[in-house]
């Protein structure tokens, strides 16, 4: 999970390990777990199983990722969480974890509470109103009937889970709360038996399980709202595919589909792994992999991803990745194992949650001495504890953070932005400078002859390029037949490696080349140079093509205060003219990958706080060395690995977007985090001091939890 928020004595960690080094052998689904006292709980326990190498918790997905040295199976790791109080289960590719079934379970639990809420509170209107002795006991006692069930069953939720908790010998969330809700009960059927003289709690009994139950449901309402990229991810896997199979077609579980298959997709249908197209012409929808939203032609010989909708035509595949192995799973894999990853905030919420649960107990005996001293009323002693008891639930400071990064990171990877470092979101809220690499990341890579050439040099050169693969012969050549110019017949063509091609034109020798062996060094500044047969020196400018949206880019970061710097290996001029055509002021060309690396660090050095955009293996030490990083998805291994967020769109101006997303999540997270502090230094003292009833508590307590994740549900706009 990445994080936003700073913390007093919290040190700042060094850069985190990329997430791909971190192999994610089992993935555990916890449908229990509620607060950041039950990650610790979780991993702790995990961590403490031999073979165990790793284990990180995702509390709004409710599922640990667990990497093992081979020799440890899901059912020890279930077993031992269950001997620890925690429910667990293999987590199901494919399946939301969005708890539908368990939130229709609370849904009836919520039913079944407030009607007998209404009722209880309607009998209690007689009581209330001066009704007799016996009339008022057997109200009291018709509602104990109705009361002591309803809340048994509705309240089994919290009773199961502190049940858990305590047989394992550790405290939980639910076990102040389950107290809170017996405590309740158990006054108000030692007011309905023992004497009439005093208002029974049944009503009390029941709204505080209303209540503490709608809190449960909407806070599991508000996770499932803020699914993360990797649940997107998930839900893009197939279950079946159509296998051909000696001409015949077979509905085949996706997972039983090895290289070498053969797969029929229909119009409609996701693609079921990674293949090559053998027949068949359609348009594919890869927007949610890689963010372009128009549709994409495929024709046999076209590589296929996983995940990728079919919208036309009937096509036929080569399986060449299946399952785990797929580009679509790998990416899934490698944003859960980033979503899970610990950040230095993290640490604080889990200092303050292992304090809760033995610190708001002994508030709870605190209050009810006190309160028991003051009044003599033991009942008055126990309404204060089952407040104070009910108000101090952690949730709100557990969800605070991890909930504004999942969301954010869900709304970076439906902009073509996948996030892959804990902390990354917190870094480039900070960065205040953008350093671009220049090919391949503001460029296409494309090379393209400038306008301004002489047509009888162009045929002369287009002669000359036919006898050389270069990129720059081929520029040429391509310029050649845009212009309708037919190349000149050029004998002898021979090329000179690291040099160029030299021909015989009407009997005399001509070059094409570099610069300093066609012709004199520096002659017209061109990247080219061509010397024809009467000695006359031609310069071509060659640059590469920008990218469509660079400019848009560029315009974007300084739009938001940001500086700009074009940072390259190729020449000066060059990387100068790209500069002035994109706006870039700041501009360094020739720069070795080492050179790159001082620079960055350099920037540091003043203060600057640089986010690095490069793709190629002379970017790694500048990646490595920046405040923030990104890479394109079509960036070398070595680049991608050391990136904080792979772009993966084929445009630049994602990189505004980032910067913008990264902004608002550190300022959400700072406001939950305020929230969640300010709830806890309020509502304590309140319910302490007799302030707050246990309904009120109650609905406090679900209201700083729902009042986070609405603040982070922002984050997503």
């Amino acid at each position: 999970m990445s994080t936003l928020a700073t913390c007093p004595g919290c040190a700042i960690p060094p850069r985190p390990v990329p997430a791909e080094t971190i192999r994610a052998d089992l993935v555990l689904h916890l449908p229990d777990i509620h607060c950041a006292a039950c990650i610790a709980s979780v991993e702790t326990m995990l961590a403490e199983v031999p073979g165990v190498r790793s284990a990180r918790v995702n509390l709004t997905l409710r599922r640990a990722m667990v990497e093992t040295d081979g020799s440890v199976e899901a059912p020890d790791l279930i077993a031992r969480l269950a001997a620890g109080g925690h429910r667990a289960s293999v987590f199901e590719p494919g399946v939301r974890t969005g708890q539908s079934p368990e939130m229709r379970d609370l849904a009836s639990r919520i039913g079944v509470a407030g009607f007998a809420a209404m009722n209880v509170m309607l009998l209690s209107v007689a009581v209330w109103a001066g009704a007799g002795d016996v009339t008022a006991r057997m109200f009291h006692l018709i509602s104990g009937a109705i009361a002591l069930p309803a809340v048994a069953w509705a309240g089994q939720p919290f009773f199961r889970s502190a049940y858990r908790a305590l047989r394992a010998g550790r405290m939980n969330m639910d076990v102040p709360i389950s107290l809170a809700i017996i405590l309740a009960s158990a006054v108000s059927l030692a007011v309905a038996l023992g004497s009439s003289d005093r208002p029974g709690w049944f009503e009390a009994a029941l709204s505080l399980t209303f209540f503490l139950l709608i809190g449960r449901y909407l806070d599991m309402a508000g996770r499932h709202a803020s699914r993360s990229a990797a649940a997107e991810l998930a839900a893009l896997e197939v279950p079946q595919a159509i296998r051909l199979a000696n001409g015949a077609e077979e509905i085949v579980p996706a997972r039983s589909l090895a290289p070498g298959d053969h797969v029929l997709i229909r119009p409609g249908d996701r693609i079921p792994a990674d293949g090559r197209v053998i027949d068949g012409d359609s348009d594919l929808d890869r927007s949610i992999l890689t963010g372009e939203s128009l549709p994409v032609a495929i024709s046999p010989g076209a590589d296929v991803a996983a995940g990728e909708l079919n919208l036309t035509g009937t096509l036929t595949l080569r399986v060449t990745r299946a399952g785990a192995e797929t580009g679509l799973a790998r990416l899934a894999a490698m944003v859960a194992t980033a979503e899970m990853q610990r950040s230095r905030y993290t640490g604080f919420a889990d200092r303050a949650s292992r304090l809760y649960a033995p610190a708001v107990h002994a508030l709870g005996a605190m209050a009810f001495v006190m309160w028991w001293s003051l009044t003599g009323d033991p009942i008055r002693g126990i309404d204060v504890a089952i407040s104070v008891l009910v108000i101090t639930c952690p949730c709100a400071l557990g969800l605070a953070v991890p909930a504004v990064s999942t969301v954010s990171t869900a709304r970076l990877f439906r902009a073509g932005l996948l996030v892959r470092s804990p902390t990354a979101l917190e870094r480039l809220a900070e960065v205040d400078t953008v350093v671009f690499d220049k090919t391949g990341t503001l460029t296409t890579g494309e090379l393209r002859l400038g306008a301004d050439t002489d047509p009888k040099a162009l045929a002369l050169a287009a002669g000359l390029a036919r006898g050389s693969s270069h990129p720059l012969s081929r520029a040429i050549a391509k310029a050649a037949r845009a212009r309708g110019i037919s190349p000149a017949p050029v004998g002898a063509l021979q090329e000179k490696a690291g040099r160029g091609v030299e021909g015989i034109f009407h009997g005399e020798r001509i070059r094409l080349g570099r610069p300093g062996w066609a012709g004199a060094m520096g002659a017209g500044g061109g990247s080219v140079q061509l010397l024809d047969g009467a000695g006359k020196v031609s310069s071509f400018t060659v640059d590469e093509v920008p990218r469509p949206d660079a400019v848009e880019a560029v315009q974007q970061l300084e739009a938001m205060g940001m500086r700009v710097t074009l940072l390259s290996g190729d020449a000066p001029d060059s990387a100068a003219r790209l500069a002035r055509r994109l706006g870039i002021a700041e501009v360094m060309g020739g720069v070795s990958p080492e050179g790159k690396h001082e620079v960055l660090a350099r920037m540091a050095a003043e203060g600057r706080r640089p986010l690095m955009v490069g793709d190629g293996l002379n970017d790694t030490g500048a990646l490595a060395g920046a405040h923030a990083s990104m890479a394109p998805a079509r960036a070398v291994d070595a680049a991608r690995s050391l990136a904080d967020v792979v772009i993966l769109s084929e445009g630049i101006a994602s990189v505004a977007t980032a910067v913008s997303v990264a902004r608002r999540a550190h300022g959400l997270a700072r406001q939950n985090v305020a929230l969640a502090i300010g709830y806890n230094l309020v509502s304590v003292p309140v319910a302490f001091a007799g302030l707050a009833s246990p309904l009120v508590a109650a609905l406090a307590m679900s209201s700083s939890s729902l009042a986070v994740t609405l603040n982070a549900m922002r984050a997503r706009k």
